[in-house]
């Protein structure tokens, strides 16, 4: 699997699916989340839809570059809603969103179609509002606008987000059915999570990168007022079932953004269960071909 080495000196670790003459859609994933978050299945299915699928490591997670220092997340939390000076954390999703746009740079790819989930729709929102001219469209996904007073996560969801991952292999395994508080109800299946973080942990297993990532997201703030300015065909998909980042976090991005679609599903919850891949597939290419014809 190869790795672009960006000027900024992070390496990310990547895969291409696909003819690199289609247009590119670019996947980014969400908190501590690998590259197989977007499982190569669905990747083989928008390539069917006639597109070029690169999907990577953010930074402090799967094989890219792990950074070090030690941060506090509730500390940077605290002092962005006390309205108070952010204390200094190692790079926020401005630096994330610059990573996307530099692996395009590594591959040749002058603008690309855009989807992120979870903390990945906030990355990719920020490419669009510091990189416009490299996005040809955003798909937003279970994902927010950073304002906190919307998409806040259930008592019960923020307390499995905030746990500590479980060093031993077998015991973040069977700790890993704890995301079923917030999975799509009607497709949620624990010997499925369990695989996958067996795959995950074996792959890499890196929790030092995770309150990092964290302190990204509470230090970048509240992106409303850019979004507002965007200019960009925006799809935001949610799913009802969705704890972790609840609705009204996908409602608020797509009221904030002029003229963008808004999927709310019945049965999603704050993953991709594998029964709404066509959903998800269609829509997505749907709206790449309505991009690239405008």
């Amino acid at each position: 699997m190869p790795r672009a080495e960006l000027p900024s000196g992070i390496e990310l670790q990547y895969e291409t699916f696909g003819n690199s003459d289609d247009p590119t859609l670019l996947l980014v994933n969400g908190y501590t989340s690998q590259l197989t978050g977007w499982d190569e299945g669905l990747c083989a299915l928008f390539v069917d839809q006639g597109l070029h699928v690169v999907r990577y490591d953010n930074r402090d997670v799967g094989l890219s570059s792990k950074l070090t220092g030690v941060v506090q997340p509730a500390e940077v939390l605290a002092a962005v809603l006390a309205n108070d000076p952010v204390p200094p954390v190692p790079y926020t999703l401005s630096h994330m969103a610059a990573d996307g746009v530099g692996l395009l740079d590594h591959l040749g790819v002058e603008r690309a179609h855009v989807a992120g989930m979870s903390m990945g729709g906030m990355i990719v929102q920020m490419m669009a509002i510091e990189h416009p001219s490299r996005v040809a469209s955003l798909t937003s996904i279970m994902s927010n606008t950073g304002n906190p007073a919307v998409g806040a996560p259930t008592r019960a969801a923020r307390a499995v987000i905030l746990a500590p991952a479980p060093t031993d292999r077998a015991a973040y395994i069977e700790d890993s059915v704890s995301a079923a508080v917030w999975a799509s109800k009607r497709y949620v299946d624990h010997d499925a999570m369990r695989a996958r973080a067996a795959a995950n942990y074996d792959r890499a297993f890196f929790p030092e990168g995770a309150p990092r990532q964290l302190a990204a997201i509470y230090a970048t703030g509240d992106r409303s007022g850019r979004l507002r300015a965007l200019d960009v065909p925006t799809l935001v998909i949610h799913g009802r079932d969705d704890t972790l980042i609840t609705p009204s976090g996908g409602a608020d991005t797509a009221q904030l953004i002029t003229g963008s679609k808004y999927l709310l599903l019945a049965d999603m919850g704050h993953d991709l269960p594998v029964p709404l891949w066509p959903v998800f597939v269609e829509a997505i290419g749907g709206h790449i071909r309505i991009a690239e014809a405008a």
